[in-house]
């Protein structure tokens, strides 16, 4: 496997596109379209939030009933969350729009939106966006670089990846484009990612090699323990490739997890590493737990505790806050055998053994708390089970964004 150019084009058969329909910003792009000129297989995850935006439950919809998907729709600036009948018939008439300017059905047509939860979307613009997107999409780079930046809301940085890799004798691509800052604590699996590929593969074991990914990489990612009403995760498969198609748990199917693994993990990283107002990715790995939940557990716990998260943001090695949290998470483990260790690129010291602070030096850990990603790892001494969760200091700057957001 190797990583290649691009995102959501780089697969065969993919075109994508990005256009400014002024939905909220007045200075960017804030639609884009992913296109694929032949059919798909769809998969999907989404958020189990109870409060459920319109486009997820069109999602879910079409991912469940329709016989293939060929379009995805998103646009930036509203959410279309807590819009009632309303808000899902706009979903409607967004796959009808694009639809008739791609000559396929509406129930091929996917939609997504992010943005402020209780606005209605502006349909005129919708619409005039689509027929943007519709006359201007191509399978370049640029474009789907374009479509990457256009799905942005407070985010900082374009976030996509693609990777080549070999099924049966043929070799495959699997691209993908996300975006998330804010309102980052996904449950399903407010962030949308996604996903194509030209592998051929069955639409049964496409869903489940997503629903069985999440698990360990958009699950395992908070920013702010916020939950979004609009988390959505599509992956588009067209087959194109022209491998075999993957009918069973073989070979090619572990391969083509494998592949997928990567690539969520990138772009959740990307996502927890780019948290509203964040300066360090803030990485915790569990090691020889008793089981793997509960090594999921514990590591989520300290990433979404608030006092370790403005800890790292203030470069301190205030271990006994990473302790605190392991022990109300739930996960039952003995604290005096405890070891953690904090590594960067700057270096690794272990701060305490057997749960009791060793004698380092506080300068040096503070050097080490102050690169771009810091990794915490927590050593229970209990079993051969592990997980790594990532999430993102809190500085001042995360509380100025969302105080600010809807103005």
């Amino acid at each position: 496997m190797k990583q290649t150019e691009g995102g959501v084009t780089a697969a065969k058969g993919f075109e994508a596109a990005a256009a400014a329909a002024a939905i909220k910003y007045k200075d960017r792009t804030d639609m884009a379209l992913i296109y694929s000129k032949a059919p798909c297989r769809a998969a999907g995850t989404f958020t189990t939030n109870l409060v459920k935006a319109a486009p997820v439950k069109w999602d879910m919809e079409v991912v469940k009933h329709s016989e293939y998907a060929q379009a995805v729709v998103v646009n930036s600036g509203i959410a279309n969350a807590c819009t009632g009948a309303e808000g899902y018939g706009y979903c409607r008439e967004t796959a009808a729009a694009a639809a008739a300017a791609l000559d396929i059905p509406a129930e091929a047509v996917l939609v997504g939106s992010t943005g402020v939860i209780g606005m209605q979307l502006p349909m005129e613009r919708i619409k005039k966006g689509i027929k943007e997107l519709a006359e201007t999409k191509n399978s370049s780079v640029e474009n789907g670089t374009a479509a990457a930046k256009a799905i942005m809301t407070t985010d900082t940085v374009k976030k996509e990846i693609a990777v080549q890799f070999t099924l049966g004798g043929k070799e495959v691509t699997l691209g993908g484009m996300c975006k998330g800052s804010g309102m980052i604590h996904p449950n399903m699996c407010t962030m949308l990612s996604f996903l194509t590929t030209d592998a051929a593969i069955s639409k049964e074991l496409l869903q489940k090699a997503l629903s069985t990914d999440i698990q360990d990489t958009y699950n395992m990612i908070s920013v702010d323990g916020d939950t979004s009403t609009n988390d959505t995760v599509l992956l588009l498969a067209n087959g194109q490739a022209g491998n075999p198609e993957i009918t069973e748990e073989n070979e090619d199917y572990h391969t083509f997890l494998s592949a997928l693994n990567y690539v969520n993990t990138y772009l959740a990283r990307k996502m927890a590493g780019d948290g509203e107002g964040a300066t360090a990715l803030f990485t915790v790995k569990v090691i020889h737990a008793e089981s793997k939940e509960q090594a999921v557990t514990l590591s989520k716990s300290v990433i979404t505790s608030s006092l370790t998260k403005a800890a790292i943001y203030g470069h301190d090695a205030n271990w006994g806050r990473i302790l605190c949290a392991m022990g109300y998470s739930g996960a039952q483990f003995d604290p005096e055998k405890v070891d953690l260790t904090f590594e960067s690129a700057a270096g690794s010291l272990k701060i305490i053994e057997n749960g009791v602070a060793l004698d380092y030096s506080e300068k040096e850990a503070s050097r080490i708390l102050s690169e771009e990603e810091v990794i915490v790892i927590a050593d229970v001494k209990m079993g051969d089970a592990q997980a790594t969760a990532w999430g993102c200091d809190l500085t001042y700057d995360y509380v100025k964004i969302n105080a600010d957001y809807r103005s």
